[in-house]
């Protein structure tokens, strides 16, 4: 089964190929997200503060920028926790215009 996480970001797109690696747990992967979330200092998009799991993916990603994810490293880790934790093998996440697909 394809699975792969696409990320547009500062107008560079950077594609995840999860193809034969273990998945992560959707526990694990909200974890992740939660700490990436924090470290980066990302703001809620929403005024009223109600953070939904699709807002976060697109604000972390935005945070990140582009050179984050030119470290594939920290980029597969990314995709690895949006992919498990939105549980969809598809995802295309553009910073860009804040917007996430599947």
């Amino acid at each position: 089964m394809r699975s792969e996480v696409k990320v547009v970001v500062q107008a560079q797109e950077f594609v995840f190929n999860l193809e034969g690696r273990t998945a992560m747990a959707s526990d694990v992967a909200r974890q992740w997200l939660d700490q990436a979330f924090v470290e980066l200092e990302c703001e809620p998009l929403r005024a009223s503060g109600k953070l939904l799991l699709a807002d976060k993916v697109v604000v972390i990603a935005r945070d990140a920028g582009s050179a984050r994810f030119a470290d594939a490293a920290w980029g597969a880790a990314f995709a690895a926790a949006a992919s498990a934790a939105l549980g969809k093998p598809i995802v295309t996440v553009d910073a860009d215009t804040l917007s996430l697909s599947y």
